[in-house]
């Protein structure tokens, strides 16, 4: 299991030890109750600004989420431990699977949220040396992923779920190639190669699925490698066919009322586009510059209702399956903020604050994370019962896409600006706050 030092970097969590430090300084008691709960019409004292952290605080609170989800899976598979070391806790209502899946499942998704962060450039400061440490530790666990040899090589021929999760591992290449992908040596590379093109076994089902089929041809042709603009086209299309209205796409030919547009939909399909866009390849008709300004429109416009589901106090709405990715949901404001497209309608030191205390609500309870520093299966807290038939301790991990915006340097307008009170909390403190209509695009 873990050893001592690790257990107690790990256990001290996000109170104490390494970068958390430096949050809990500023954030104190707000770290564990969220912020102020404005009263009717203000309240007394209790204004919607009250209790809204700056952006030092903000990010350092973010770092030290970011160690404690990160360091108890890299430093484990970077040393080809994790297997040994971690049983994954699965869901009450485990469907039979093979459980290997779940490492796929916490390494992809985790490095995905990580990797605009470990993009950023090496300096001599807490952070910097945090992120050289966890990008060395990736760069080898991306080596231990993909060696028959090693005790953590991971489920690529097995279940069809490793198509899923093969997506969020190449979308992390995708998004910090420098950091991850140029490292890596020859053989890691061309082994990487043949998995993902491997996984063209896999008839994905009718609905999200066919974007991780995308992801990882998209990831191909990023790279220079034989891949299936077929695959791609069907993608785009069908999404295009499934497009609801109002910023919601619809999963499948029906609409589904949960959170896939965050975990999958949206991110995935304007990081596609955006791959598409700048290498421009020849299609028979499909234009993926015209498509990206279209689908990035939509998803802010998604992203507006995301914030606006927001309460006062942090909690959002909880609806839908897979409750338990927990803060995934913000990913495409996290995305959004990272690339520079937040629309005017979501000042960055707004969406700062609201997506803070989402994230200081939901993960104050310590039993998010079990004795060995790994997430557990829940929202809140540990309630296994939440869990659906697919849901395991690494599917979890993509509650690491939630961190996103830490991509952008912390000397950055969104790290620094003000807060501002997010719009549930101005509304309910009796503030004037924007209305909102439908959009026809």
């Amino acid at each position: 299991m873990t050893t001592g030092t690790d257990r107690r970097g790990l256990l001290a969590g996000l109170a104490a030890g390494g970068l958390a430090a430096a949050g809990t300084a500023r954030a104190g008691a707000a770290a564990a109750q969220g912020p102020g709960v404005p009263g009717p019409n203000g309240g007394a004292g209790a204004g919607p600004d009250a209790g809204l952290g700056d952006g030092a605080g903000d990010r350092a609170y973010h770092l030290a989420l970011l160690e404690r989800m990160a360091a108890p899976v890299l430093s484990r598979m970077a040393r080809g431990r994790l297997r040994r070391e971690w049983k994954p806790e699965l869901s009450p209502t485990w469907d039979g699977r093979d459980p290997g899946v779940a490492y796929l499942e916490a390494f992809g998704r985790l490095i995905d949220g990580l990797a605009p962060w470990l993009a950023l450039p090496d300096d001599p400061s807490p952070e910097g040396r945090l992120r050289a440490r966890l990008r060395s530790q990736a760069v080898e666990a991306y080596v231990h992923s993909v060696d028959p040899r090693s005790p953590d090589y991971l489920l690529w021929r097995g279940p069809g779920q490793a198509l899923v999760d093969s997506a969020y591992f190449t979308s992390a290449l995708l998004r910090a190639p420098d950091a991850l992908w140029k490292p890596l040596d020859a053989a890691t590379r061309r082994r990487i190669v043949e998995e993902v093109k491997g996984l063209r076994r896999v008839s994905p089902p009718y609905q999200n699925w066919l974007l991780f089929a995308a992801m990882n041809e998209a990831f191909l042709f990023s790279i220079g490698e034989q891949w299936d603009p077929m695959r791609v086209d069907l993608a785009v299309k069908k999404m295009v066919e499934w497009y609801a209205g109002d910023g919601w796409y619809g999963d499948g030919d029906r609409f589904h009322m949960d959170y896939y547009n965050s975990y999958v939909i949206h991110p995935m399909l304007v990081q596609i586009l955006s791959t598409l866009a700048a290498g421009k390849p020849d299609f028979n008709n499909l234009k993926p510059a015209q498509e990206l300004a279209t689908a990035t429109r939509r998803m802010q416009r998604y992203a507006e209702h995301l914030e606006r589901m927001i309460g006062p106090d942090g909690a959002y709405t909880a609806v839908g399956r897979s409750l338990t990715y927990r803060t995934a949901v913000h990913q495409p404001l996290g995305y959004l903020a990272w690339r520079g497209l937040l629309p005017d309608t979501l000042p960055p030191g707004q969406v700062r604050a609201a997506t803070t205390a989402a994230q200081r609500r939901v993960f104050a309870d310590p039993s998010n994370f079990n004795a060995d520093g790994f997430l557990t299966i829940g929202f809140a807290r540990a309630q296994a019962s939440l869990g659906d038939i697919y849901s395991n301790a690494g599917s979890m991990y993509i509650a690491s896409e939630s961190l996103l915006a830490l991509g952008l340097p912390a000397g950055h307008p969104y790290w620094t600006e003000a807060p501002q009170p997010w719009t549930m909390r101005r509304a309910y403190a009796g503030r004037d706050f924007r209305k909102d209509y439908y959009v026809s695009y």
